[in-house]
């Protein structure tokens, strides 16, 4: 019986795991998910849902060289994405940090 409930946490593990829409090179869409980003109303490259927990991706903003998975530089023109904020059904989930932005 404890052999048959390990098997089920790991499957369900996985399962939650897979789900995430971020992959582990951090592209959602074959986008990579640094560099510079817009905030926009419409037609967002993204829809993103701001969480305190169970995020699919760490975010820093920093002001300068975006280069690292979960680093955002938040610009008004020439973004590398754009990004709408909402509160449901979102292509992905982000929570700001102050270090070690990215994926687990």
């Amino acid at each position: 019986m404890k052999f048959i409930f390990v098997i089920l946490i790991i499957a369900f593990a996985c399962f939650i795991q897979a789900d995430s829409p971020v992959t582990a090179d951090c592209k959602c869409n074959n986008i990579p998910l640094n560099g510079r980003v817009q905030v926009v109303d419409r037609f967002a490259d993204f829809e993103v849902e701001i969480v305190d927990r169970f995020e699919d991706l760490r975010v820093d903003t920093v002001d300068r060289f975006p280069d690292r998975c979960g680093e955002w530089q938040m610009v008004d023109r020439f973004p590398d994405f754009t990004v709408k904020f909402v509160d449901r059904f979102p292509d992905f989930k982000i929570r700001y940090v102050d270090s070690f932005p990215g994926i687990d």
